[in-house]
């Protein structure tokens, strides 16, 4: 059977992790591997791509790494020609780089507020203003860019920096899906919910339960109908299916990851 990505080459930013186990960026990385795909892995910490690089070779996988601070247009362009240097084009791009901090206007810093938008909004700008002109010269390509339940919705948490941005990503995300579908060029978001990533014991924990891992997840858990929370891979699946020719007639929406958390009124 061919597999769904054969031969495709796949830029996958934030494609490393902040610990062991599954994040978005890196199940994606190794998912898109086991089906085919060349990954060219983008992330700020070499070291947060070692497992990422390891678990991709360890399925069959062809992979680069490459480090990049993706909010910097430069070193962006730069990463971007190092791919197709490397690879010959960009047939997918996943926009993986985000995250949250805690606060509302009245309390969040201005300095704070502009890293949230830069993080979270503008390297999403930054890496399709430089992927794009190589898939409108292809007349083919696929982008997924990742946003966050918390852009739908109140998730618990007063983070407003976050939610505008990743609400930012999924309309930014329609617009430049109608603008490019008459040049082959599909794109659409992923929205995951609150997923048992290993970002719940690295940052999240500390910044809303007080550092209590257990409590936070039980404070998560109980918000999911389905009655447990996913994790990275359920977000690769997710975005393997909006990358494939399976999504063909799919562009410019969304594809909520989240148990049901977003369907329920309380």
């Amino acid at each position: 059977m061919t597999r769904r990505l054969e031969g495709r080459i796949a830029i996958v930013t934030g494609a490393g992790c902040v610990g062991p186990g599954w994040g978005n960026g890196r199940a994606t990385a190794v998912r898109f591997a086991e089906e085919g795909a060349k990954i060219f892995a983008v992330d700020l910490n070499p070291d947060a791509l070692e497992e990422t690089i390891e678990r991709t070779r360890n399925v069959g996988g062809e992979i680069v790494g490459h480090i990049c601070d993706i909010t910097d247009g430069d070193a962006v362009a730069a990463m971007v020609r190092a791919c197709v240097d490397h690879f010959g084009r960009v047939d997918i791009l996943v926009n993986n780089v985000g995250g949250s901090a805690k606060g509302g206007p009245a309390d969040m810093t201005e300095d704070v507020w502009d890293k949230q938008v830069d993080f979270n909004l503008k390297s999403v700008y930054l890496t399709c203003r430089n992927v794009l002109p190589i898939m409108e010269k292809q007349q083919s390509g696929a982008i997924v860019n990742t946003s966050s339940t918390s852009g739908m919705r109140w998730t618990g948490a007063a983070q407003s920096a976050y939610a505008a941005t990743k609400a930012a990503v999924i309309q930014f995300s329609k617009v430049v899906a109608v603008e490019y579908a008459a040049k082959g060029v599909r794109v659409n978001t992923v929205v995951p919910g609150q997923l048992h990533t290993p970002m719940v014991e690295a940052r999240l924990a500390g910044q809303r339960a007080g550092g209590d891992v257990d409590a936070l997840l039980a404070q998560r858990l109980a918000r999911i109908p389905l009655g447990f929370m996913g994790d990275g891979r359920d977000t690769a699946n997710a975005a393997l299916f909006l990358a494939s020719d399976e999504a063909r007639f799919i562009t410019g929406t969304e594809i909520v990851v989240d148990g049901g958390m977003t369907a329920r009124c309380d």
